[in-house]
């Protein structure tokens, strides 16, 4: 701050040496004058301008240094109250500036509300016809119009369900519920209602299961399971898709196994991250990005670790390896 100071005042202490030279000047080529007296006086001028800027520092750099030091947001509580009339003009300025982003803030965020809850709304009004749909594929007697309405079907419920939950993550911490969980009662279920996509490719399941129970919250777990599955069924033709729990290191560790094409190694960082499809296979527009990634926000916000490994045209395998009862101490429901 001190050198800042003195390059704001450069033009000032600048006029101010030039003018001390000058005077000197005069008097050397004035005989006149005493050179000795007033290369005294200029001397305690130059004293006397020191201290002044010494004084005057801590004065004016008080505003600016808060400024500088203030955190980055529409708080303008922490800044120092301005002395001059520049000062001010500068607190004004932001202060109205402040004031109008707050309000534009406001207007957003209540519109982007608004927004979620007219589609929140929409996605359980159309849930109802599906719902109705479904039991009416159900009740049909030819078998291969049946299985492809539902496989149709399916890929509808999929894409609302992936908006529901797109929309809820921002407060997931708000929708969490942490209880003891059969995993049985969480992976058959979600196995059940893609049947009839596995049935379309001949997909089937090996399921080995060593612990029976985690802790968790079932709601989001079960969306985390879902897009893992249907990540594996996507990218799988006619092969098994391999299920077990186990304990590594006092964790229980579920890992989900598929004998698919793999993930390119370049692209493994990066598929958790928002938008991402793969690189090797960018012309696949039925991807949007967004399965992986919500499936990772909402394992963070249950502590839970998703590892991935891959090779090409050998398979993938999700390992999910959750958190022991004590990492929940924080979590409402526990």
């Amino acid at each position: 701050m001190i050198k800042n100071f003195l390059i704001e005042r450069l033009s000032w202490i600048t006029f101010f040496l030039i003018t001390q030279l000058l005077i000197l000047f005069v008097s050397y080529i004035d005989s006149s004058i005493p050179f000795k007296s007033l290369l005294y006086i200029v001397f305690l001028s130059l004293l006397l301008f020191i201290f002044f800027l010494v004084i005057r520092y801590p004065k004016e750099t008080k505003f600016y240094k808060s400024l500088e030091e203030r955190e980055d947001n529409l708080d303008l509580s922490s800044i120092a109250y301005p002395d001059s009339p520049f000062e001010r003009i500068v607190e004004n300025s932001l202060s109205n500036q402040t004031i109008r982003l707050k309000r534009v803030t406001y207007q957003n965020q209540t519109e982007l509300e608004q927004e979620k809850d007219e589609l929140l709304s929409w996605i359980h009004e159309v849930k109802t016809p599906l719902t109705a749909m479904h039991l009416m594929i159900d009740r049909m007697q030819d078998e291969k119009l049946k299985t492809n309405l539902t496989y149709e079907w399916l890929r509808i419920h999929l894409l609302l369900d992936q908006q529901l939950h797109q929309k809820r993550i921002p407060s997931i911490e708000n929708d969490l519920y942490i209880e003891r969980l059969q995993l049985e009662d969480i992976i058959f279920p979600e196995i059940k209602t893609l049947k009839s996509w596995c049935i379309h490719k001949g997909i089937g399941f090996e399921i080995e299961l060593e612990v029976f129970y985690v802790y968790s919250d079932a709601k989001w777990l079960s969306y985390i399971i879902r897009q893992l599955l249907t990540n594996a069924i996507k990218y799988s033709t006619s092969l098994d898709i391999t299920i077990k729990s186990y304990q590594k290191h006092g964790q229980i560790v579920l890992e989900i196994e598929d004998n698919g094409r793999g993930i390119h190694s370049k692209d493994l960082p990066r598929i958790f991250d928002k938008g991402f499809t793969s690189t090797t296979s960018h012309q696949d527009a039925a991807s949007t990005g967004m399965g992986l990634y919500l499936a990772n926000k909402a394992a963070q916000s249950l502590f839970i670790i998703i590892q991935v490994q891959s090779e090409i045209d050998k398979g993938t395998s999700f390992t999910l390896t959750f958190p022991k009862r004590n990492e929940f101490v924080n979590i409402k429901g526990m």
